[in-house]
């Protein structure tokens, strides 16, 4: 459920992509210093953009530092660092395992079990220095896993229980700005829970596995209704995000969210376009063939 978050490097200044990676290698810095090799394992762009949010908003004493690393031994890049970036690797991990604990309940795969197994006492960890916020996340995760498993058709629901993980998540501080920031991660939960569903459809349908989605697809409106409701997500995220005084890095968190974050979105919709335009010139072939 991670990997929509990230941004379009296309419509990026060279200067500003650098900022940018600088966060994902202070974040990336941050999973080996704390879990060692197994936690950077982990390291994804959505908790990036958690990282650069918090930072910009509440701008922390930040650390740079030129580093190499083992994505990129031979040339020295800037790593960019501050509480948050720790913040969000502890965030980054719980999330990991719990996508382990699940893969392994629900699918019995081996490897989530061999490295979750390798996360468990980091999680145990973390845990016990978040108490009430692990203590709820890890109880909508729950809940979560549960209406899956009862096959759960109520969308709005659903990914209202991941909404409610990402506010929890995103509201770091007891503040001003605490209500604002719980909003703007209850809109990108649910975003992300409902791309999530609309990206693995045909899969999950083809598996016979859980999709919040599935009585929808049949609709022969799904299309349309799934990017009006996708749309009027993001658009009560951004309003909440323009309430907050972020000046550092606005133009970065603009582009992540007013662009980036419909990479998978069009990429998606556009495979299933071609297919189905296949599929229809197909039919119109076997329409029109016959005996010469």
């Amino acid at each position: 459920m991670f990997g929509y978050v990230i941004v379009n490097k296309g419509d990026m200044k060279f200067k500003e992509f650098d900022v940018y990676h600088s966060y994902y290698c202070g974040l990336c810095q941050a999973l080996r210093k704390r879990y060692g090799k197994a936690g950077q394992m982990s390291l994804s762009y959505d908790m990036t953009f958690l990282a650069m949010l918090l930072g910009s908003l509440y701008e922390p004493e930040t650390r740079t530092e030129n580093i190499k690393c083992i994505a990129h031994p031979f040339e020295k890049h800037m790593a960019r660092s501050n509480e948050f970036s720790s913040y969000a690797a502890d965030m980054n991990l719980l999330f990991t395992y719990y996508k382990c604990r699940d893969d392994w309940e629900d699918e019995r795969k081996m490897s989530r079990l061999a490295y979750g197994k390798l996360l468990k006492k980091a999680y145990r960890s973390i845990c016990s220095r978040y108490g009430e916020k692990a203590r709820r996340i890890d109880s909508l995760m729950r809940t979560i896993s549960q209406e899956e498993r009862k096959q759960n058709q109520d969308v709005d629901y659903m990914a209202g229980l991941f909404g409610e993980i990402m506010g929890e998540i995103m509201a770091v501080r007891k503040d001003e700005w605490q209500d604002n920031l719980r909003a703007m991660g209850n809109h990108l939960g649910k975003f992300i829970y409902l791309m999530d569903a609309y990206e693995d459809i045909e899969e999950d349908i083809r598996q016979n596995r859980y999709n919040p989605l599935i009585k929808r697809y049949e609709n022969p409106d799904f299309e349309e209704e799934i990017k009006t409701i996708l749309t009027m997500i993001m658009a009560n995220c951004c309003k909440e995000f323009e309430k907050l005084p972020v000046i550092d890095n606005v133009e970065i968190l603009r582009n992540i969210l007013y662009s980036g974050i419909w990479y998978r979105y069009e990429m998606v919709s556009k495979k299933r376009e071609e297919k189905l335009a296949g599929l229809t010139n197909g039919r119109q072939g076997v329409k029109n063939a016959g005996p010469i």
